[in-house]
C-alpha cells in the first residue's frame, strides 16, 4: 500500500478513536458523580419562594429542597451553586454545575445549547403594573418602562411582543428588577407569578396587579448536552417523586398550590 495513503488511513484512525475518547468523557456527569459522591447543582437565591436566602444565610426554597431530594435518591453530598438567570446556562456548559435547579423554563433556543429533565414545578411569566394603569393588551404598553431580569424567560419572551416604543429596562438579578419596579423606577414589571406575588405581599402601596400572560412555562431541569445517562436518572427519580406525591407536597409546601399536570 502507498505510504502516504497509509499514513491517511491511520490518521483517520486516530480521529475516530479520538472523537470517540472526546465523546466517552463528555457524557460521564453521572459515573463522576457516583465516584466522588458528590452533585453540584446551580440554584436561585434571588427568586422566592423557588430560591432565597434565609434568616440563616443559608439557601431555602422549592428549587432547594428539590436539589436536595434529587442528591438523597442519588445516596450523594450536594454542593449548592447560587446562579443568577443570566449565568445558570453557562455555569452548566462549563461544568461549574452538574445540573440547573433554577426557575428554568425550557424553549427551542435553550433546547439547542443544554438538554432538560422532566419538569418539577409550576410556573408561569406575566406583566404587573399597578392597577390605575389601564394594559389590557400588549399594545397598551406603548411607551411604558418594563423592568426585566437580562436572561430570563420573561425577557425573551416580552422581546418578541412588546411594541418597538417600550422601555425595556433590563437588570442583572431579580432583586435588582424587583426594587426597580417598586422604587418607582419603572412603571411595569415582567416577571414570574411567584415573584410579583411576594411584591403585591410586600408593597400594597403600589397597588400592582396582573395584566398580561407571556407565558405558561412549567420549571424543568437543565442538564448538560450529551449526558444522557444522568438525565434519564433526574427522570426517574423525578418521575417517582411525583407518584409518592413528595413534589405536590414541595408545591403546596412553597407555593400553596397544586402542582397540576406537569409535563415530562
Amino acid at each position: 500500500m502507498n505510504i502516504s495513503i497509509k499514513k491517511t488511513l491511520l490518521l483517520v484512525c486516530a480521529l475516530i478513536v479520538l472523537g470517540s475518547t472526546q465523546i466517552a468523557q463528555a457524557q460521564n456527569a453521572l459515573e463522576n458523580i457516583q465516584k466522588s459522591k458528590l452533585i453540584k447543582i446551580a440554584i436561585p437565591t434571588d427568586f422566592p419562594p423557588y430560591g432565597f436566602v434565609g434568616p440563616d444565610l443559608q439557601p431555602r426554597g422549592l428549587d432547594i429542597d428539590t436539589a436536595n431530594l434529587i442528591a438523597s435518591k442519588l445516596n450523594v453530598k450536594v454542593e449548592l451553586i447560587p446562579v443568577t438567570s443570566a449565568n445558570r446556562i453557562p455555569y452548566l456548559q462549563t461544568k461549574k454545575a452538574d445540573l440547573v435547579i433554577a426557575t428554568l423554563g425550557k424553549n427551542p433556543e435553550r433546547e439547542k445549547v443544554i438538554d432538560f429533565a422532566s419538569a418539577y414545578s409550576p410556573f408561569y411569566q406575566a406583566v404587573f403594573a399597578p392597577k390605575s394603569l389601564n394594559i389590557k393588551s400588549f399594545a397598551d404598553l406603548s411607551g411604558k418602562t418594563v423592568a426585566v431580569t437580562r436572561g430570563a424567560m420573561e425577557d425573551q419572551e416580552l422581546t418578541k411582543v412588546a411594541p418597538s416604543n417600550v422601555d425595556i429596562r433590563r437588570f442583572e438579578d431579580n432583586n435588582a428588577t424587583v426594587a426597580a419596579f417598586v422604587s418607582g423606577q419603572t412603571q411595569t414589571i415582567a416577571t414570574g407569578a411567584s415573584v410579583a406575588a411576594n411584591v403585591i405581599q410586600q408593597n400594597p402601596q403600589i397597588g400592582a396587579e396582573y395584566k398580561l400572560l407571556l407565558k405558561d412555562s412549567p420549571n424543568f431541569i437543565g442538564v448538560a448536552k450529551g449526558e444522557d445517562a444522568l438525565r434519564l436518572k433526574v427522570d426517574e427519580i423525578i418521575s417517582t417523586a411525583k407518584k409518592s406525591g413528595d413534589l405536590e407536597k414541595l408545591s403546596q409546601k412553597w407555593l400553596g398550590r397544586s402542582m397540576g399536570n406537569l409535563p415530562e
